[in-house]
Parts: structure tokens; C-alpha cells; sequence
């Protein structure tokens, strides 16, 4: 009995180093300090945006796709990124972010249906904004955990991939593209 106890204890020693050294959650924007191109949030979620992007649920499983239509507007240091959303499924979504640029790439985000203040980072090429979102009724109304990090590629493509996550536990995943349509001067 000894023996079973050491091992499920080892097996939940290594789980929990997985998740904390090995994952997707572990990462951190100082890993990211150093990496070009340079992401500015004011340049690059200026214009019209097109989103494109997959939402796996808990199993890995594709459960929907979308296309969404986006428009940044920036006034100093105060910003909007307007989002709607037309799913696979039929679906149509939109959401208004109003995002304020802090000190040394900090800044912070709100939207209707967001529960409090997104906090977010700008590192090197990437962004990283945790908060949390109330989904719609007809998604179950479940208010998640969200990890979003953007990735901006050589050719101004952004990558984004999202964990949704309930009591801890990964509940949804999200992959998207966002590519600027045309160039809006700042």
C-alpha cells in the first residue's frame, strides 16, 4: 500500500511540474522581453482586422469556427478594438473592447461581457492578457478563466491562442489568425 501511495504521489508531483514548467500556462512575457518583431498594440490592432479561428472543447475536438471582422481606433493612449464574430454554427457575436496603454507595455481592458478588468502585457513580439468572460446564454452563461497570448509573425500576421478554463480545468481552446486589411496611418 506503501508502494501505490509513493507512486500516485509521484504521478501527481509530475503532473503538476508539467503544468507549472511545461505548459502553455507557464509561459511568462519576460521569456518573450527579447523577440521581433516589436508588437505595438496601437499599430497593430489599428484598422480593419480579419479573424479567422478554430474553438476546440475539453476533448480536443473541433466545436466551432469563425470568422470575425474587427476595427482598432486609437485617441492617445486609449483604444478600441470592435469585434464581430459570424460562427459555423450560425452564430453571430460582437464585442467592444476599450483598452488603456499603461506603463512599460502593461495595460488594461474592458468589455461588456467581460467580468472586471482584463490585465494585460506587451513583451517583445507577443501579448499576453488574462481575464475573465461571461459567455453567452446559448453557450451554457459560464462565466471562465482566459489566457490570451498573441503572437505577431514577421508579416504582421498576429496568432492567437486562447485557454478558457472552469475551476482550473481546460474547457475550451481557441486558435485564430488576425491580419490587418488596410493600413490605417497613426
Amino acid at each position: 500500500m506503501k508502494l501505490l501511495s509513493l507512486f500516485f504521489f509521484a504521478v501527481f508531483c509530475v503532473a503538476v511540474a508539467k503544468h507549472m514548467f511545461w505548459s502553455f500556462r507557464a509561459q511568462n512575457p519576460k521569456n518573450y522581453a527579447q523577440t521581433n518583431p516589436a508588437f505595438s498594440l496601437k499599430q497593430h490592432l489599428s484598422g480593419d482586422i480579419l479573424s479567422e479561428g478554430i474553438i476546440f472543447g475539453p476533448n480536443g475536438k473541433m466545436t466551432n469556427s469563425f470568422v470575425a471582422n474587427m476595427h482598432g481606433a486609437w485617441d492617445g493612449n486609449s483604444g478600441t478594438l470592435s469585434e464581430n464574430f459570424t460562427y459555423s454554427n450560425g452564430t453571430k457575436q460582437t464585442r467592444k473592447w476599450y483598452l488603456r496603454l499603461g506603463e512599460n507595455g502593461a495595460f488594461t481592458a474592458t468589455a461588456d461581457d467581460i467580468f472586471g478588468e482584463a490585465q494585460g502585457q506587451v513583451s517583445g513580439s507577443t501579448v499576453k492578457m488574462q481575464y475573465r468572460i461571461v459567455l453567452p446564454e446559448q453557450a451554457g452563461g459560464q462565466t471562465l478563466d482566459v489566457t490570451d497570448w498573441l503572437y505577431l509573425t514577421e508579416n504582421g500576421t498576429i496568432m492567437n491562442k486562447s485557454e478558457l478554463r472552469k475551476f482550473g480545468l481546460k474547457v475550451a481552446e481557441l486558435n485564430a489568425t488576425m491580419r490587418q486589411t488596410a493600413k490605417e496611418s497613426n
